[in-house]
């Protein structure tokens, strides 16, 4: 799915191993970005590993994008 996005120009902002919290997570969340893996049963929630993976996608995202402004 990369390949097509990069040939229009865009930018992809993953998570870094520097994430500590990658190591920690089971059910969700990789160096492509922030997931959550529900599988087959309902009610499975959101971990705060993965809370915090998708916060620090965002930061890092917001930094990129701010870096592209100016």
């Amino acid at each position: 799915m990369m390949l097509p996005l990069l040939h229009h120009g865009m930018i992809i902002v993953g998570l870094p191993y520097t994430e500590h919290d990658l190591f920690a997570t089971a059910s969700g969340g990789s160096p492509y970005g922030a997931s959550h893996l529900a599988r087959e049963t309902a009610g499975v929630v959101v971990t705060d590993t993965e809370k915090r993976l998708a916060v620090a996608l965002g930061r890092r995202l917001a930094q990129v994008a701010l870096k592209l402004e100016q």
